[in-house]
């Protein structure tokens, strides 16, 4: 594995959940993926990934919709055990974390095997752990056109949970910028899930900010490429 673990205030490194997986690698309707995550940005650590493979009634969030307990908790603090829990609740067909942070550059596989489905679909979720509620992540991503051997690669969206004000003070940020206050259960935001507009940052005249230009992601965070492998 690529990615090298950090040591979080709120011990990401330690927030794992097993996948759940039906059946054997050598079932013949098993379908095997890699899921590889690559960290793009120059100083946003990614919180243990969070994939379920689900059929098409699922969704992880929805834009203009409030979070999820599990999303809120994913995107304020980086643990993604109860966001993966809600996906069992909600009869996904498997779940799977990643190992640890993703620090910038690095890149973490976990590789996936699921029973065949006709709808499979995967969702894919991380927390930048340097802000206050952003994560990146994608929904619904259609699997089923994937032939052995090919494999979809795109980048993915930054999106502000709704559910923690982006202040960017210091006691807010749960990531090494900071090492400040992860999940709190009270919402002082919209209370919706949108695109996220970004950090401001103390460069940009906010004195109070306790971030800097490196933790801007103006650009691309995060690359997601899934290939299929039996």
């Amino acid at each position: 594995m690529m990615n090298t673990k950090h040591s979080i205030r709120i011990g990401l490194s330690m927030l794992m959940l097993a996948g759940i997986v039906g059946c054997s690698d050598s079932d013949p309707a098993t379908q095997n993926y890699e899921v590889t995550v690559t960290n793009l940005s120059n100083s946003q650590p990614l919180s243990p990934l969070a994939l379920a493979l689900h059929s098409q009634s699922y969704k992880g969030w929805t834009i203009g919709e409030p979070a999820g307990p599990g999303l809120e908790q994913l995107a304020e603090g980086g643990d993604n055990t109860q966001f993966l829990s809600d996906a069992v609740a909600e009869r996904v067909f498997a779940t799977f974390s990643g190992d640890g942070v993703v620090t910038p550059g690095a890149s973490d596989r976990i590789d996936v095997s699921v029973n065949s489905s006709t709808e499979l679909r995967l969702t894919v979720a991380t927390m930048l752990v340097n802000t206050n509620d952003a994560f990146a992540g994608k929904g619904g991503i259609d699997l089923n056109a994937l032939a052995l051997g090919e494999q979809v690669t795109m980048n993915l969206p930054v999106y502000d949970a709704g559910t923690e004000g982006n202040n960017e003070l210091a006691g807010t940020i749960p990531g090494p910028a900071d090492g400040g206050e992860g999940f709190n259960a009270a919402r002082d935001d919209v209370n919706v899930v949108s695109r996220h507009s970004g950090v401001v940052t103390n460069i940009d005249g906010y004195a109070d900010s306790v971030l800097d230009e490196s933790h801007r992601f103006d650009t691309p965070v995060a690359r997601l490429t899934v290939r299929r492998v039996n």
